[in-house]
Formats: structure tokens, C-alpha cells, sequence
């Protein structure tokens, strides 16, 4: 789909996007070839799509994947989608599933099964990184997540400790998923153009758990709680929630020093110090 075709879609449907919904839709097809290639599909796929919009990219999944569930939030949108890809919602055996909702709502009502799954959208720019979050800490999380988002949000998700962008959103993520590919995408390549360049992201599911189920829990308080005051020792700002005892014995354990800071802490040394309070501290929120 051109710009062209975009803006004349858009006129003949009567269509005002919303900017409160992030609607910026990515036209440019070197940029739609490049993400289809990262997320490596075949007709044993099946794809999550978020926001499809106008189905730029949707067209493209349905030409590669073996079946799509798109979630689009803009009733106006999912109007234009079930007249446009009539054929493909309506065949007996359906290789498109298109449903009206709130994607994070739809993420967060009950328990999914996403492990056969891959992520493929240009999300909001507004719940992209809730919506990734919500997916990412899923018990059954999907295989691959591909997707486009602000750049500045892709520098959180494969910053390393010691950086500026490393923070609770790079641990929460790649406590699940290893960043393994990133590209730059223009804000031309968008229309309406946006006032940011975006980058879309490959994340891979970690083969192996860095840490139980139960564990997880205790990783997300101890990483929202250490970056709480990001100036202030990990150690003073633990103490609200763990016995001193605990955490003095702990943190030598994870190679952390009274005076470490959390922007300094790897997820590696998050993890040995999750371990280490999950059993003797952990207490409910």
C-alpha cells in the first residue's frame, strides 16, 4: 500500500484518524519487506497483529503466515478491515481473525495461550511498552515478537546496565526475551509523519527461564523497588520491603556493594539477588 493509496482509503472512507490512539500507519513496502523478513514466517505460523489499521502490514501476513488474529481498538478501522479482507474472514476455513477491542484490555482479561505464537504489529506508540510488558511476563508467552515502536523505546529495550536508557522496562523484558535484531525506520516512512523516528525490534523468547514463575514476582518488586529513587542506594530503598539481615547477606552473593546504585546492576546480578530474597524475604505487596 502507497502513501497514495493510504490517503485516498482514507478520504473515501470518510476517515479522521485519532491521535490519541497513536495512529501513524507505515506505508513505505522496503520497510514492511524488512519486517516481514525479521519475523522469519512460514504456514506453520501464527500471528498476533496490533493496531493493523489499514492492513498494510496485515496484507503481507496473510501472504506468509498460516493464520492472523488482528486486534484493532478503532471501530471506524475494523469496519474498512472486514470489507477489505472479506475473503480471507469469511473463507470456511478462516485464515483471518479480526476482533474489536482494547489490545491491552485484551491481554490482560485471562490467561492465553501464546506459546505458538509470534508478535508481529506496529503498535501504538501509547501501549506499546505496557503492551509488551503484559505479553512478555505471560505464562505462555509468545516464541518471537517483532515490532515497531518509538526508537527511544527500543534504546530502553536493549540498553546494558551502566547506561542511560537501562532501567525497570529493560529488566522486565529481557528477564523473558533476548533483543536479537534492530533497525531505524524514518518518521517519513509513517503517515500522518510522526515527530519521532521509530526502529522495529526482533525479541526471542529465552530458551531456558532465568527464573521460576513464582520467582518472577519477587524479580518485578525487587526492580521497580531498586529503580523507585534512581540516585539512591539499591541497598537504603530494598530495606522498605526486605529485613536488613536478608539483604546484607544477599547482596555480596550477587556481587552488589552496600553503595550499588541499580543502574549499575546487570539482569544477571538482578536474578542471583532475586534468588537469594525470594525464599527468606519475599512477602506480599
Amino acid at each position: 500500500m502507497k502513501l497514495s493509496d493510504m490517503r485516498r482509503l482514507l478520504e473515501a472512507g470518510h476517515l479522521r484518524l485519532t491521535k490519541s490512539l497513536g495512529q501513524n500507519f507505515l506505508h513505505d513496502g522496503n520497510q514492511l519487506r524488512r519486517i516481514i523478513a525479521a519475523a522469519e514466517l512460514t504456514r506453520a505460523d501464527k500471528v498476533l497483529e496490533i493496531g493493523p489499521g489499514l492492513g498494510p502490514l496485515t496484507e503481507r501476513l496473510l501472504g506468509e503466515a498460516g493464520e492472523v488474529l488482528a486486534i484493532e481498538k478503532d471501530a471506524r478501522l475494523v469496519e474498512f478491515l472486514r470489507q477489505r479482507f472479506a475473503d480471507a474472514l469469511r473463507a470456511r476455513n478462516p485464515v483471518l481473525h479480526l476482533i474489536h477491542a482494547d489490545a491491552l484490555e485484551f491481554l490482560r482479561d485471562g490467561p492465553r495461550d501464546w506459546r505458538d505464537w509470534k508478535l508481529v504489529a506496529n503498535l501504538p506508540y501509547s501501549v506499546a511498552s505496557p503492551i509488551l510488558v503484559a505479553l512478555a511476563q505471560a505464562v505462555h508467552r509468545p516464541a518471537r515478537m517483532v515490532v515497531v515502536i518509538q526508537l527511544e523505546v527500543a534504546h530502553r529495550l536493549t540498553a546494558n546496565a551502566g547506561t542511560r536508557d537501562y532501567g525497570v522496562l529493560t529488566l522486565l523484558i529481557q528477564l523473558r526475551y533476548e533483543p536479537c535484531g534492530v533497525f531505524k525506520i524514518p518518521a517519513s516512512c509513517f503517515f500522518p509523519t510522526p515527530k519521532v523516528d521509530s526502529a522495529c525490534l526482533t525479541l526471542l523468547r529465552r530458551a531456558e527461564p532465568l527464573l521460576s514463575l513464582a520467582e518472577t514476582a519477587t524479580f518485578t518488586r525487587v526492580v521497580k523497588r531498586s529503580f523507585s529513587q534512581r540516585r539512591k542506594m539499591m541497598l537504603k530503598l530494598l530495606k522498605e520491603d526486605w529485613p536488613a539481615e536478608a539483604l546484607r547477606s544477599a547482596f555480596p552473593e550477587a556481587g552488589l556493594s552496600d553503595s550499588t546504585r541499580a543502574e549499575s546492576v546487570t539482569l544477571d546480578q538482578f536474578v542471583t539477588l532475586t534468588r537469594r530474597l525470594a525464599p527468606a524475604g519475599d512477602t506480599p505487596p
